[in-house]
């Protein structure tokens, strides 16, 4: 499957006046899949054939990412996650699994604070977390991120160019398992599309919001009352075993999964691994209901 073949598969649906772009591929009990900053649900792919030939796969492009929408406006965890809601109730999905990674992990955990207060429409049956920042205490952005939440954010998204994306995109990956070019070409391709690359330092907001509101987002995970998994690339130098260790100290009962010389982009740089790790806690999720 390449790029175009996915955009094309693919649908839009309305939220607020912005385009939505989504996959809804499959049969069976629905998993949802949300991406990370800043790339797409394009994210997904590497394990998205082997998983549509038992669940039904749905994922989206978040505003202001891939092929949605992208106004010059303040984003929010919190409208994500209504994002996140409106297209499953669109798809009128009462049940799902989940599967997020970086940013969509913050909006995992918004949708799990929801589903614990009662007031997700949907039922939510276990959790599986990628690298990202569950605790903005041990999170550690890289110079790039800082200076994109910095005052000099909007001079630096306009000077963004893929040989300076490229560069700090390779620093978060595992030195044995580096993306390729032709990766680097695609996810720079969903970041510039329609001019994504300019609000790059308006969604970074969301490393504030997690500070604004640890703890109820971190509450989320300690009060859980069903399934969570980190799979964690442990060589991420942002969210690797630096994040691990925490959620261990954290989390009741933590359940995760260690990836060795994996970094930051696991379901790209081994995706048999997080394959195999997703439907094993799917399958005992959906066991132990």
């Amino acid at each position: 499957m390449n790029l175009q073949h996915w955009h094309d598969t693919g649908d839009y649906f309305e939220h607020n006046g912005q385009q939505i772009f989504y996959r809804a591929e499959g049969q069976g009990t629905p998993l949802l899949f949300i991406h990370g900053y800043p790339t797409a649900s394009w994210d997904w792919h590497k394990i998205w054939p082997s998983l549509t030939k038992e669940f039904r796969c749905i994922t989206l492009d978040m505003l202001g990412f891939g092929y949605s929408d992208k106004p010059n406006k303040k984003y929010s965890i919190f409208q994500q996650a209504d994002i996140c809601s409106d297209l499953l109730e669109k798809l009128r999905v009462h049940d799902c699994h989940v599967v997020s990674h970086d940013y969509g992990d913050t909006v995992a955990q918004e949708l799990l604070c929801r589903f614990n207060e009662g007031t997700l429409p949907f039922q939510l049956h276990s959790i599986s977390f990628l690298n990202g920042g569950l605790f903005p205490e041990s999170h550690k952005p890289i110079f790039i991120q800082k200076l994109l939440l910095s005052p000099l954010g909007a001079l630096i998204v306009r000077l963004m160019k893929r040989s300076t994306f490229a560069k700090n995109f390779k620093n978060i990956f595992a030195a044995n398992t580096p993306p390729s070019e032709q990766e680097i070409d695609e996810f720079w391709q969903l970041i510039q599309h329609n001019n994504g690359h300019l609000v790059m330092n308006r969604i970074i907001h969301y490393m504030v919001e997690r500070r604004l509101n640890r703890e109820r987002w971190v509450g989320a995970l300690v009060q859980a009352q069903i399934p969570l998994r980190l799979i964690d690339g442990i060589k991420d130098p942002i969210s690797g075993i630096n994040m691990v260790e925490r959620y261990q100290q954290v989390v009741p009962n933590a359940d995760v999964v260690c990836l060795e010389n994996v970094g930051h982009y696991p379901q790209i740089e081994a995706p048999e691994l997080v394959l195999a790790a997703i439907l094993e806690h799917v399958r005992q999720a959906s066991v132990s209901e």
